[in-house]
């Protein structure tokens, strides 16, 4: 379908639009921000996702020669925005996540040695699942904190005591053999999260 036929004026397809968007860029599907989204975008983001093989049902209605409807848009987009958060995808997520923390940092995040990470990131070894959750988690952190810092502050966001995780840090919690299903991974999650529905306000 012709990029000009998404209703990306519609706010809520919009507002959808950039939560795909936000994902897709932690997990280094895309490079670009999303700042100037506009249906071109969208068309091209959702191709990344599809090729990297995430949501490639929903995806591939954005192809159809006719136009969804809103509610039709905004229940795709919901479902893209479902299979990037249950997809972790370490062929593009060890270089996005690298390039704002460094090994050192993102070692003890992930629960593996510094020797480990570089073997997994260059490819040398195939990623274990949990460390490919656990990375997964991060790089969501990370795509939704970089709407708020630049990367500097998101390096620091892990490190500093929050009163909304109880006076821990984020890295604190993000700490041992967890998973991200577990409740305090889940809770760094919605803390980063809670500053994208401020920047948003």
């Amino acid at each position: 379908m012709k990029s000009d036929t998404i209703p990306i004026v519609v706010r809520s397809i919009r507002t959808l639009a950039i939560e795909v968007w936000r994902r897709a860029e932690g997990m280094g599907l895309v490079d670009a921000n999303a700042s100037q989204l506009d249906a071109a975008d969208i068309t091209r983001l959702l191709k990344r996702v599809r090729d990297a093989g995430i949501a490639r049902g929903p995806a591939l209605h954005f192809d159809n020669v006719e136009p969804p409807s809103v509610a039709e848009a905004e229940s795709l987009l919901k479902l893209v925005i479902a299979a990037l958060d249950a997809s972790p995808a370490p062929k593009f997520e060890w270089p996005a996540v690298s390039r704002v923390i460094d090994a050192e940092q993102l070692g003890p995040l992930l629960n593996i040695s510094v020797s480990s990470l570089k073997r997994y990131a260059s490819g040398e070894r195939d990623t274990p699942d949990d460390v490919a959750a656990r990375l997964h988690h991060v790089a969501l952190i990370v795509g939704d904190l970089a709407g708020a810092y630049n990367e500097v502050g998101v390096r620091r966001w892990f490190e500093r005591k929050r009163t909304a995780l109880n006076g821990r840090a984020p890295a604190a919690l993000l700490a041992g053999d967890w998973n991200p299903d577990d409740a305090s991974p889940r809770k760094v999650r919605e803390l980063a999260r809670s500053l994208v529905a401020l920047g948003a306000t």
